[in-house]
């Protein structure tokens, strides 16, 4: 799989990723309220995390599914 992620892209996922992964945690250890709606506390937390970890993942190894499927590459040294 060609790489697809890069620039700001990247950066964005890292940042946003670990920020969701913080919030996760916290919220499934109740420090912060994350539920919404009749979702409960945990589950909320958990979605949270699990998306932080796919956002951290496809930014670490600059490969994301959803971009090929659109057809987008922001990596700029990606092979061609």
């Amino acid at each position: 799989m060609e790489k697809n992620v890069g620039g700001y892209d990247r950066i964005g996922r890292f940042v946003i990723g670990a920020i969701l992964v913080v919030v996760g945690v916290a919220g499934y250890a109740g420090a912060i309220p994350v539920a919404v709606g009749p979702a409960p506390q945990a589950l909320t937390a958990i979605v949270l995390a699990v998306i932080g970890a796919v956002l951290l993942i496809t930014g670490y190894t600059q490969q994301c599914v959803i971009n090929r499927v659109l057809g987008v590459n922001t990596n700029k040294r990606g092979s061609r």
